[in-house]
């Protein structure tokens, strides 16, 4: 369950409608011949996902969600936010490990680093005399 000040990051959820219609249009092939009947599963497997998939974060740990299962990060064993090559959000951990964080944008980070009950420092600060 999630709490007033869980701060949830999911994926697009047309990712969800196209697994539906996907669904739905698999249906004849998928009837035509049993062994056919897996081709299902595909779509099925997508929209689960795109469901589930994503990130929680709230004022004591981070929960990354996948297709099954998530795992739980405490805010003690992360060091940092960064990017990705790809402009995706990446913790990297105390034991040297960097975790991409599922849904997650890198111009997400602010209203993720907002869930520790912390403030981004401020750029302009940082720029001594421009």
């Amino acid at each position: 369950m999630s709490t007033p000040d869980t701060v949830r990051f999911r994926f697009n959820q047309a990712i969800l409608v196209a697994s539906v219609i996907a669904f739905i249009g698999a249906l004849p092939l998928a009837n035509a011949r049993a062994y056919l009947l897996p081709v299902l599963l595909v779509p099925l497997g997508v929209g689960v996902w795109a469901w589930r998939a994503g990130t929680d974060a709230d004022s004591r740990e981070l929960r990354l969600r996948a297709l099954f299962g998530q795992r739980r990060i405490g805010w003690d064993h992360v060091v940092e936010f960064a990017t990705d090559a790809r402009g995706r959000a990446v913790a990297r951990l105390d034991d040297g490990q960097q975790v991409v964080l599922p849904a997650v944008r890198g111009t997400d980070l602010p209203r993720l680093v907002s869930a520790t009950g912390q403030r981004m420092p401020d750029e302009s600060a940082e720029t001594p005399g421009a």
